[in-house]
């Protein structure tokens, strides 16, 4: 496994395993326990998830030490105040079974995430957080944060793939030092993602598939992925990208499928934004 390090000395994997849309919680032990031994060292869950109690027990079960395991979890709107985010913090830990987390994220910047952020600021301070940062955020949101607060996001989860590639948001984080992470990194499945024609011929020239692609591309750029799946020999497939390196000129022929917008969601929408402040978790 590569790790990327976060502007604090934080090193996190390039490389890990989300638990989005696994609400069930034994599926949810189950995928965990699965991808743990297959070698991922990085856990991506989120209060929003429901399933924070399960890949708790998961890495308890693994007996792998737990200063091996990366793990990320992310605080809902609901949650966004000082005392709030703190209280959500602690009940994090509590349901995951730990007395610390490597990386907590604000889920979106929306609601009271400024003085949410300050209670972030106040557990990294106290040791409970070893990294904070970011989900969401668009460049003018990214530097705003940046430009405003004392201890800057060190991470910035975004969806991010070939097909929306933010290479604006790339760029801002990198002037910023934040590190970038790809949630959805597959566009869950749109434009029959598997099975794009660029993607697969490349894929072709390494013995490697239109994901195994799709996911080292995202790698070549310094930006950190999660994958998810149930399956586990997709689990072995996703995380054997590391033996081989896409040329420039593979870089851009992906570059051209870029359509410049999301079609999982659309953060200007208003009527999406009422939603997610209305939804409870």
């Amino acid at each position: 496994m590569r790790y990327r390090e976060l502007y604090n000395g934080v090193k996190i994997p390039m490389l890990g395993f989300g638990v989005y849309q696994i609400p069930k919680y034994e599926d949810a032990k189950q995928a965990v326990l699965a991808a743990l031994k297959t070698g991922y060292r990085l856990i991506d869950t989120a209060q929003g998830y429901m399933n924070e109690e399960a890949v708790g027990v998961a890495i308890k079960e693994s007996g792998i030490p737990r200063e091996e395991i990366f793990i990320t979890t992310k605080l809902w709107i609901q949650d966004f105040s000082y005392d709030g985010a703190i209280k959500a913090a602690n009940l994090s830990m509590e349901r995951l079974g730990i007395e610390y987390i490597d990386l907590l994220l604000l889920h979106q910047p929306m609601g009271d995430y400024i003085n949410a952020w300050k209670g972030l600021e106040k557990l990294y301070k106290d040791g409970k957080l070893k990294a904070i940062g970011m989900a969401n955020c668009y460049p003018h949101v990214l530097v705003d944060l940046c430009e405003t607060f004392e201890i800057k996001p060190m991470i910035n989860q975004v969806e991010m793939h070939p097909f929306f590639q933010q290479q604006l948001n790339i760029d801002t984080m990198k002037e910023y030092d934040v590190v970038p992470e790809a949630w959805a990194p597959f566009n869950e499945g749109l434009h029959d993602f598997f099975n794009n024609p660029i993607l697969t011929e490349i894929g072709k020239k390494y013995g490697k598939s239109a994901a195994q692609v799709a996911l080292r591309w995202n790698i070549q750029r310094g930006v950190v992925v999660i994958p998810k799946t149930v399956h586990v020999d997709r689990m072995k497939q996703n995380i054997d990208v590391f033996d081989f390196t896409l040329s420039d000129e593979d870089m851009a022929q992906i570059k051209l499928l870029d359509i410049g917008h999301s079609e999982i969601v659309n953060h200007f929408d208003p009527q999406w934004i009422k939603s997610l402040h209305t939804w409870r978790c």
